[in-house]
């Protein structure tokens, strides 16, 4: 996985400064886009479970939400 990748070679102490902040900045991203990854699904099972009747349906999400990084 890349974030552990990451958080090995920032934790070894070995690169310069510019590629510690560099691959930091990877790693916040890659650590927000993985939050709304997990936000999303949790929605999706909020949306089967609170359904109106208090059955279980599908309710799609909305269309062109999610972003790919």
């Amino acid at each position: 996985m890349e974030l552990e990748k990451i958080t090995d070679s920032l934790e070894s102490g070995e690169l310069e400064l510019e590629q510690s902040l560099a691959l930091f900045e990877r790693g916040v991203g890659l650590i927000k886009f993985c939050q709304d990854k997990l936000d999303r699904a949790q929605s999706k099972v909020e949306l089967l479970v609170d359904s109106l009747e208090g059955e279980i349906e599908a309710v799609p999400l909305e269309e062109g939400t999610e972003s790919e990084e």
